[in-house]
């Protein structure tokens, strides 16, 4: 008898941690460009929601991933 592996859940895990890297490289980012006086503000704002938006799905897929517990 063979077993199922759930590869759906490895997909998940590794965009789950797509997305981690993709945020932390953000937040080096907008860091690194909040100390330049002549920075583009424009730039940092759309930066800054593309992270919120990396956050939402981060969280999202999070809670995909938490099975259900009753209360």
């Amino acid at each position: 008898m063979t077993k199922k592996i759930d590869t759906e859940s490895f997909k998940q895990f590794d965009r789950l941690r797509e997305l981690r890297v993709d945020h932390r490289d953000l937040d080096y980012l907008i860091d690194s460009l909040t100390h330049d006086p002549m920075v583009d503000q424009l730039r940092v704002r759309r930066l800054k929601k593309r992270r919120l938006v990396l956050k939402d799905m981060i969280s999202q897929l999070e809670s995909e991933l938490i099975p259900d517990m009753d209360a």
